[in-house]
């Protein structure tokens, strides 16, 4: 009789290309995880992710479940996963949940969190975490510009999506951007995010932390919903999934 688990995972995505299975390479996070959960089960495995983190970007935080049928403890299963993957991805928690429970259809929300380094000094042991943006950046104009992102919009312009009939609308409930010595962190909240959309984000407030746009210009992306319009894709390696909600 199969039954469901629910899996917390941490990655870091440098070496993948993203979350989702692809028939072209089987340097996926959800290709692996399925490859050793149908080694283990010695049928295929299907698993679902609470959603696709692009290629580079990171999770602290990702959730996915997968219906198996084995006599094995969370525990056990835990432990024979992790045995298998490679050491910049890991399994730190598995639980059995209810059958109806869905990784991404359930989920609430998502916290995620983009770092910038501001400033000409290498970090060496960050590199790979985070993104390096030498010009000087405006703090207080940034935040006055996150104030215009929060609440329920249309974020059409802020993704890369060009195709299909989905809605854009989404909620940002909060953005914090706090600075730490030479680094700034911002922390992005809301019900769900376009394909791009928190790196798409990032470089409209990064413009406006430079001076190039004016933090009152917000609101017009929104009403002409023009891609480009806002601001650029910034790099995917500053960009780690924290939590998703429930």
């Amino acid at each position: 009789m199969t039954k469901n688990y629910k899996v917390l995972m941490q990655y870091e995505g440098t070496k993948y290309q993203g979350w989702q299975r692809q028939d072209s390479t089987e340097n996926t996070l959800q290709g692996k995880l399925e490859a050793i959960l149908s080694k283990m089960t010695g049928e295929p495995v299907e698993v679902q992710g609470s959603g696709r983190t692009d290629a580079g970007v990171h999770a602290q935080g990702q959730v996915a479940n997968f219906h198996i049928d084995t006599t094995r403890t969370p525990g056990q299963i835990q432990d024979y996963i992790n045995q298998y993957l490679p050491e910049d991805v890991g399994v730190i928690a598995i639980q059995k949940v209810e059958d109806r429970f869905h990784a991404r259809l359930n989920a609430k929300g998502k916290v995620y969190c983009y770092r910038v380094i501001n400033s000409t000094t290498p970090h060496v042991f960050d590199r790979r975490y985070v993104y390096t943006f030498q010009d000087k950046l405006d703090l207080e104009a940034m935040k006055k510009a996150a104030e215009q992102l929060k609440g329920s919009h249309d974020f059409k312009a802020f993704t890369s999506t060009k195709r299909g009939n989905k809605s854009t609308v989404r909620t940002i409930e909060d953005i914090k951007i706090e600075k730490i010595q030479d680094e700034i962190r911002f922390t992005f909240v809301g019900d769900g995010f376009l394909y791009h959309m928190v790196r798409i984000l990032m470089g409209t407030l990064l413009e406006v932390g430079t001076g190039e746009r004016e933090a009152e210009n917000i609101p017009k992306l929104f009403k002409n919903g023009n891609r480009d319009q806002a601001g650029p894709l910034v790099p995917a390696q500053g960009l780690t999934l924290m939590e998703v909600k429930y």
